[in-house]
């Protein structure tokens, strides 16, 4: 059915309708009691307005919630360690590992003879940089420079008692 055969079908049983019907009670009562109660603009305003600081103050509570819950996630509850704590927790941790791997290898012949010269100028190296960091505890270049020297001499120790041809 397209548009003109709806409105004519539409016009057509509109027309049929009794027209002498009329309302079971006056409406007229009702109308005018809606009209006298009707909130101005500015009632509507205000009450939209009081109905909406409720919602505000949640907002806003919710984001103080979770900026707070941010703020306190980042803090750190561990104290960072630096300077002297942090070269000697260096040094701890990598003299165990050299002690690890010396123990692992000490059955296995090495491929060269100075390789332990080799391990005591790398050591001599990091006692030259432990003591330029004790001047400078926070320097990062210093630091990275031990952890090189430090990963020179594991490297060292693995690549004399394992090379990789020997490897499968």
């Amino acid at each position: 059915m397209n548009k003109k055969d709806f409105e004519a079908d539409l016009r057509t049983q509109i027309d049929s309708l009794d027209k002498s019907k009329q309302p079971e009670r006056d409406l007229w009562a009702g109308i005018e009691i809606a009209l006298a109660d009707e909130a101005s603009p500015n009632e509507i305003s205000q009450q939209t307005q009081r109905s909406d600081k409720p919602k505000i103050y949640a907002i806003a509570a919710s984001v103080a919630f979770v900026g707070a819950l941010t703020w306190f996630g980042m803090q750190q509850s561990d104290p960072q360690i630096g300077g002297d704590e942090l070269i000697a927790a260096l040094s701890t941790q990598h003299q165990a590992q050299k002690d690890a791997l010396l123990v692992k290898f000490q059955d296995q012949p090495a491929l060269t003879e100075n390789w332990q010269k080799q391990l005591e100028e790398l050591d001599e190296a990091a006692t030259a940089i432990k003591a330029a960091l004790k001047q400078d505890p926070n320097n990062l270049a210093l630091l990275k420079m031990l952890q090189s020297v430090h990963q020179q001499q594991i490297d060292l120790i693995e690549r004399v008692h394992s090379p990789k041809w020997r490897q499968i």
